[in-house]
């Protein structure tokens, strides 16, 4: 980004209600669509300018999708048609709830109703050496850095004729159990299965491992236990080598360490363990718990009536939910949608609506024909019409018709030629990997604290 002498965010003064929302995620923008410009001043900052579909991030990793895809501009979903609406491209360095001031690298504006819909970041839980050398799979460009070292990972190993160094390079780690690490999972095996042979006829692709790392006992911990076994059953067909109840110890790009004693030798290891809340600067700790914000049922932040919050930094305590509601879509969507209506209520001295979470189900595709899905109900879905289901849900909730026909194309021409079309390194990473680099990263570190 450009660096100017003189810069200010540039927002018009008003005399109506400034409401100033943190983050373009799904609870921002649904907020945003539902709230009218006649009421209010609408002021959206994000540090990108694009709404991302998370949920197909995979896909991008594994070159199923280009990023353009899976990504809206936010200044495009809110034209013309939204009144006295003002997006900008700045990054949140803190707030005052006092002052009722939110800071930036640009500026300070204020505002009379703050709304935090910041979301989550990759959760490391302290281990420095793993996020240095691993992979989040959280943002575009994690996917497309992750894309890129794939395919460079598969190029080295087409030429490398050392059979140790090759196999550590089509070795491939993935750390979480979840929804991505078990859909990226599959997503690797069926390029193992249908893309990657033709593409390098000169390599054995039964040697290519993947290994899926989940602590718990399960994968998919999330979804009920049926689906789980099923989905357990789906990677192991497709030669996905599952560790349960197992932890990563350590990684230093080239040997990941499990705490059951495992050792595996690989350049790839993908982190999709974990989330914490992606926490704004200036609310007093009394009004976090476990890294998100403890709300009431009407999103107001504890002690701050005008701050809300919503999505997945959100931390609302029910009966049903006492640990907060799942870190999903629906959450977010359903509590954006509902704290428009109730800051309408507030403009109007109006009694607000409590939120009532709606669970619409959850789903996760393991490849072609394989899916599992929780409904409402108490229904539990697997195979070709849990597949539908979830191709059919994923295109719904894309932004724009244009990313719903190129998703769709992509997919249609996907499932009768087994092809994938993007497999093209835009940005190379470059590793220093070998134990010569690693003993000089460490001299220069050694000196640097000399200094």
């Amino acid at each position: 980004m450009y660096e100017f002498d003189k810069l200010s965010l540039n927002i018009p003064a008003t005399t109506k209600p400034r409401v100033v929302i943190i983050g373009g995620g799904f609870g921002g923008i649904n907020l945003v669509k539902k709230l009218s410009g006649k009421d209010f001043q609408v002021v959206m900052f994000d540090k990108q300018n694009y709404h991302g579909f998370w949920p197909l991030l995979y896909q991008v990793a594994t070159a199923g999708l280009e990023p353009e895809a899976i990504a809206e501009p936010l200044r495009k979903m809110f034209g013309d048609e939204y009144e006295d609406f003002h997006f900008r491209l700045a990054r949140v360095t803190g707030i005052d709830p006092v002052a009722k001031t939110v800071t930036t690298l640009v500026g300070t504006t204020t505002y009379d109703y703050l709304v935090i819909a910041t979301g989550t970041k990759t959760n490391f839980f302290g281990n420095k050496e793993i996020e240095k050398y691993s992979f989040p799979l959280k943002q575009i460009p994690d996917a497309i850095r992750l894309r890129s070292h794939l395919l460079q990972s598969f190029e080295q190993a087409n030429m490398i004729t050392d059979p140790e160094v090759r196999q550590s390079l089509l070795n491939f780690v993935i750390v979480g159990g979840g929804p991505t690490g078990v859909e990226l999972a599959g997503a690797l095996a069926e390029m193992r299965k249908h893309v990657l042979p033709s593409d390098y006829p000169g390599l054995d692709f039964s040697k290519m491992n993947i290994y899926m790392i989940e602590g718990m006992d399960r994968v998919l911990p999330p979804m009920a236990p049926e689906s789980s076994q099923k989905t357990h059953k789906y990677l192991d067909k497709k030669g996905v080598i599952i560790r349960l109840n197992t932890l990563v110890d350590s990684y230093d790009g080239e040997v990941a360490t499990l705490k059951s004693g495992e050792i595996i030798h690989t350049h790839t290891l993908i982190w999709a363990a974990g989330v914490a809340g992606a926490l704004v600067d200036g609310l007093p700790p009394e009004s976090v718990e476990r890294g998100r914000i403890l709300v009431n049922e009407f999103n107001q932040v504890k002690g701050f009536p005008e701050v809300f919050a919503i999505g997945d930094i959100a931390l609302m305590k029910t009966d049903e939910y006492p640990k907060g509601h799942p870190g999903v879509a629906q959450p977010a969507i359903q509590q954006g949608k509902l704290l428009a209506d109730n800051l309408k209520h507030l403009l109007r001295n109006e009694p607000l609506e409590p939120f009532k979470y709606h669970d619409k189900g959850s789903l996760a595709i393991i490849g072609r024909n394989q899916a599992v899905a929780d409904l409402p109900g108490n229904v539990h879905l697997s195979g070709f019409f849990a597949w539908v289901t979830w191709l059919f849900v994923h295109i719904m909730y894309l932004i724009g018709f244009r990313n719903k026909l190129v998703v769709l194309s992509n997919w249609m021409y996907k499932f009768f030629t087994y092809e994938s079309g993007t497999r093209i390194i835009i940005r190379p990473v470059i590793r220093k990997i070998g134990k010569a680099a690693r003993e000089q990263e460490q001299k220069a570190s050694e000196g640097k604290e000399k200094l």
